[in-house]
């Protein structure tokens, strides 16, 4: 008889950030799912509503909410407490998916990215508020919906610490969404046991990632540099991140969960090192 393992049935999540089929919040929705919870979308235009509403069904909730926009979350925030109310049952869990880097506004080419020095305050600023702040924004609007032992999940990077240049200014962005998850579950630790985690991936192949210039390139050499020779692939950090949800997962907190399949072990492995000696 199958048991409900991650005990996540009949439970209900608000995974926020669903872009398409390949996006890393439409793999967690779907493991959700397969969880038998039930899963509450946020996506950030009418357009991509439709687009989601299409590959959840007729039946899933989908809202619409552009985090830059201040009035925005607090509809949602306000639709998810109606939506609470209705059914009886407060969220379980809460992800947050959702990352933009205003690349082309650095140097006003498409493609086109200056050094990290020369970043403009303006694309540095709005990248912050729409892929850092609005977690908290977020996670104090949605306080009170959010049961008392809930769970809330962001999707980072495996490490903010290497200077990736075509990563440009995202990664200290990324490290601020780090620091805010401990940050917040201390605050929220004075009134509740919510718990905030990261899932911090390798380079995945999603249509966000195609928009970093040189991506390709980085990501083929993250392939060569995992302990498999193999990618990381987006359900493995989905895996991981409805782990997190999960009960399952009850004693950790302020944790970052990387998934890179050892790649951070291996930027001197053999073949690696004779590429570059034998270039030299």
């Amino acid at each position: 008889m199958p048991t409900d393992f991650l005990q996540l049935a009949g439970k209900t999540v608000l995974v926020a950030g669903v872009a398409n089929k390949k996006s890393v919040a439409w793999h967690i929705a779907r493991l959700l799912t397969e969880a038998d919870c039930r899963v509450i979308y946020s996506v950030r235009s009418e357009a991509r509503r439709e687009q989601i509403q299409k590959l959840a069904g007729p039946d899933a909730t989908v809202l619409v909410c552009d985090v830059e926009h201040d009035e925005e979350v607090e509809r949602l925030c306000a639709e998810v407490a109606a939506d609470c109310e209705r059914t009886g049952q407060r969220l379980a869990g809460l992800v947050h998916s959702i990352a933009f880097a205003d690349y082309d506004s650095v140097d006003g080419e498409k493609g086109g990215l200056k050094p990290f020095h020369e970043t403009t305050k303006r694309a540095f600023l709005r990248t912050f508020s729409i892929s850092c702040y609005s977690l908290v924004a977020l996670a104090n609007g949605l306080k009170d919906s959010l049961a008392d032992d809930a769970s809330v999940v962001a999707i980072s990077i495996s490490t903010t610490e290497m200077a990736s240049e075509n990563y440009g200014y995202m990664a200290p962005i990324k490290a601020a969404l780090d620091s805010s998850l401990v940050f917040l579950a201390k605050s929220f630790s004075q009134f509740s046991r919510v718990r905030f985690n990261g899932v911090a991936p390798g380079l995945l192949k999603t249509s966000a990632s195609a928009g970093i210039p040189g991506y390709v390139d980085s990501y083929l050499f993250a392939e060569k540099a995992t302990l498999r020779e193999e990618a990381v692939k987006t359900e493995e950090a989905a895996a991981a991140a409805v782990f997190l949800l999960s009960p399952r997962s009850s004693g950790m907190n302020a944790q970052r969960l990387v998934v890179d399949a050892g790649m951070r072990t291996n930027y001197f492995d053999a073949d690696i090192v004779r590429a570059v000696v034998d270039r030299g």
